[in-house]
C-alpha cells in the first residue's frame, strides 16, 4: 500500500515538473548571441551591443544577450554562418550589411544565403551614404573626379559594403571613375588607410560621419570634405552637397542607369538589419520582433543612442520582410547592370 502511495506520489511530482517546464518560457535561462559582421566600434557594433542590452527586457523569461564579431568580406562571412550554420532556434541573431543582396543579385559564388528567406527582425535605424575625400587631394567635386585623368583611390572592405557600390553608382551613372581597394578588415582600417595617405577617399554612413572619431576631429581641421550624399533630400548638417539625384539630374543620367540607382539606394532602408537565419518558428519570430520594436523605443535605450551619437530611426521585420522580397526578384537587364557596377 505504501508502495502503491510512494509511486502515485513520485508520478505526481513528476508531472507537476513536466508541467512547470512546459509552462517556463523558453527563452528562460538561455542566451541570445547576437553575431556581427563587423569590427568592434564599427556604428553596427554600436547598436547591436545596444540591443543587447536592452532587448531581455522584452523577451519572456529574460535571457542573458552576447555580442560576438565576426568580420569579414563587408559581412559575407557573418551572413553566411547565420544561414548555414547557426541554428535556426532564435538563439542567434545577426547584424549584417544592408547591401548583401547585390552580391545574390549578381550571384556570387561566396554567397550561402537568400536574402528574403531571413527573419527580418527590424533595424534600429534607416540610414543614407556619403562619401568624403581628403582635403589635399586635387578633388574639390564630382565635376573634378569626372574630369580627372587619375581615378582616386577609394577603399572598402567588401563589395558588398556602401564604400564599395557607392563609388561604383557613381561611375554607372555619372561617368566618374574609382580607384576601388578592397580587402580592409574593418570601416576603421579604411579610415586610417586615408590618414596614412594610401588612399584617398570612402563612402559610408552620413550618420556615423557625425558619431564618432576620427570624424569630429577631421571635420574641425578641414581635413576630409564631403562631395556627395546618397539621400532623395540633402541631409541638413549637409546643406552645401549635392544629392546623388541631384548629380543625375545635372549630368541627365539615362532611365536604365536611374533604375538601377533605385535597386541599390533600397539598401538605405534595410539600415543596420537584425536578423536570424531562416527557418526560425514563427512564433519566436514573433517573440523577437516584438521586443525588437520595444526595444528601439525604450527610453533608455534612447538615451544611451543618444549619449553616443547614434541616430534610432526605426523600422519593423514586416517592412523589412517585404522589401527583401521585392528588391531579390529584378529583370535581367537590370542584373546585368549590377554586375557591371560591381566588377562581376
Amino acid at each position: 500500500m505504501r508502495h502503491r502511495i510512494f509511486l502515485s506520489a513520485l508520478a505526481c511530482v513528476a508531472l507537476w515538473i513536466g508541467s512547470a517546464r512546459a509552462q517556463s518560457p523558453f527563452y528562460q535561462d538561455k542566451t541570445i548571441t547576437i553575431v556581427v559582421g563587423f569590427i568592434p566600434g564599427d556604428v553596427y557594433d554600436l547598436f547591436a551591443r545596444l540591443i543587447a542590452q536592452y532587448i531581455p527586457r522584452y523577451i519572456p523569461g529574460s535571457p542573458n544577450a552576447i555580442v560576438q564579431n565576426m568580420p569579414g568580406a563587408g559581412s559575407l562571412v557573418a551572413a553566411n554562418h547565420l544561414y548555414t550554420v547557426a541554428k535556426p532556434d532564435g538563439l542567434t541573431l545577426g547584424a549584417i550589411s544592408p547591401a548583401l543582396y547585390f552580391d545574390q543579385l549578381i550571384g556570387r559564388k561566396e554567397v550561402r544565403f537568400d536574402w528574403a528567406k531571413f527573419a527580418w527582425l527590424g533595424t534600429p535605424t534607416l540610414t543614407n551614404r556619403l562619401l568624403y575625400m581628403r582635403s589635399d587631394a586635387p578633388y574639390r567635386s564630382i565635376h573634378d573626379v569626372l574630369k580627372s585623368k587619375e581615378p582616386p583611390k577609394c577603399g572598402a572592405t567588401g563589395t558588398g559594403t556602401s564604400e564599395y557600390y557607392v563609388p561604383r553608382l557613381l561611375e554607372e551613372s555619372l561617368g566618374a571613375k574609382f580607384n576601388m581597394v578592397t580587402g580592409y578588415p574593418g570601416g576603421g582600417d579604411v579610415d586610417l588607410a586615408v590618414e596614412r595617405g594610401e588612399i584617398e577617399c570612402r563612402a559610408f554612413s552620413i550618420q556615423a560621419y557625425f558619431a564618432r572619431e576620427p570624424f569630429h576631429t577631421w571635420r574641425k581641421t578641414g581635413f576630409v570634405r564631403v562631395l556627395v550624399q546618397t539621400g532623395l533630400r540633402r541631409d541638413p548638417r549637409l546643406p552645401d552637397v549635392p544629392t546623388i539625384y541631384e548629380l543625375m539630374d545635372q549630368y541627365q543620367t539615362p532611365e536604365a542607369s536611374r533604375r538601377l540607382a533605385k535597386v541599390v539606394m533600397a539598401s538605405d532602408s534595410f539600415g543596420r538589419p537584425i536578423v536570424a537565419g531562416p527557418g526560425l518558428p514563427p512564433e519566436r519570430a514573433k517573440i523577437l520582433r516584438e521586443a525588437f520594436g520595444k526595444t528601439v523605443k525604450d527610453p533608455d535605450f534612447l538615451a544611451e543612442a543618444k549619449k553616443k551619437k547614434l541616430e534610432a530611426d526605426p523600422a519593423t521585420g514586416e517592412e523589412l520582410e517585404a522589401l527583401a522580397k521585392e528588391v531579390i526578384v529584378q529583370p535581367p537587364e537590370v542584373i546585368e547592370r549590377m554586375r557591371k557596377l560591381l566588377g562581376k
